[in-house]
């Protein structure tokens, strides 16, 4: 399978009174292959969400590198790195952040205007709802949804501009255990129908069986 993300080791550190460091990631080295579902599994403060952020391009290892389609994304300058997120990645947060003003529709409209998509955005706008299923709730506003139909206006959104990895960081954390299942379902179906390949971080042990791969950190290591 195509490799789409690696990393070798990877290490961040953070100052700490005394002069020391503290050590959130010690040394990883990662393989994620294109249209997988990768998860990061580990409790709070195990350094997943510090993971994810170097892998997508938020922040910087201290120590290490991080390829994306075989280009080193640590060497590239913030402008680039700006250009690699707008173009080729799609973000989703715990916190869906809808525009409250905005329809359905047009939060993932607006989403396409600034990735300055190409193509028919109302086309793929209508198409990117349907496949999270809520075609019939493009004119809603995001009060008018239930949390898991908003998780899914914001999955939509983030890969209307047809990204090569989307970074979901706990999407199911504010969700009940059936409506979680039902979001992390329609990741395998977007992996598997666009081609996407998606990090996910999770500390729910019931989502582990679903992903293609799973990498479980704690205190900033791999286990098992």
């Amino acid at each position: 399978m195509e490799k789409i993300i690696s990393a070798k080791g990877v290490r961040k550190g953070f100052p700490v009174a005394g002069g020391d460091t503290f050590w959130a990631l010690k040394g990883l080295d990662l393989e994620i292959a294109r249209g997988q579902l990768a998860i990061l599994k580990g409790r709070s403060g195990s350094g997943k969400t510090t993971l994810m952020n170097i892998l997508s391009a938020l922040d910087y290892p201290s120590e290490g590198e991080v390829f994306l389609q075989g280009s080193n994304i640590v060497e590239m300058s913030e402008k680039e790195r700006g250009l690699l997120r707008r173009r080729k990645i799609g973000f989703v947060f715990q916190s869906v952040a809808l525009v409250p003003m905005m329809t359905a529709y047009e939060n993932v409209e607006f989403a396409l205007r600034l990735a300055k998509y190409k193509g028919s955005r109302r086309e793929r706008v209508e198409e990117c709802l349907k496949m999270v299923g809520l075609g019939s709730r493009l004119a809603h506003l995001p009060q008018e949804l239930s949390g898991g139909e908003q998780q899914r206006v914001a999955i939509a959104r983030a890969i209307a501009h047809r990204p090569e990895v989307l970074f979901a960081d706990e999407p199911t954390a504010e969700l009940d255990t059936n409506t979680g299942l039902q979001v992390v379902k329609i990741f395998k179906e977007l992996a598997a129908s666009e081609g996407v390949t998606i990090v996910m971080t999770t500390h729910d042990t019931g989502l582990m069986e679903i992903g293609d791969v799973v990498y479980q950190l704690e205190d900033g290591e791999f286990v098992g």
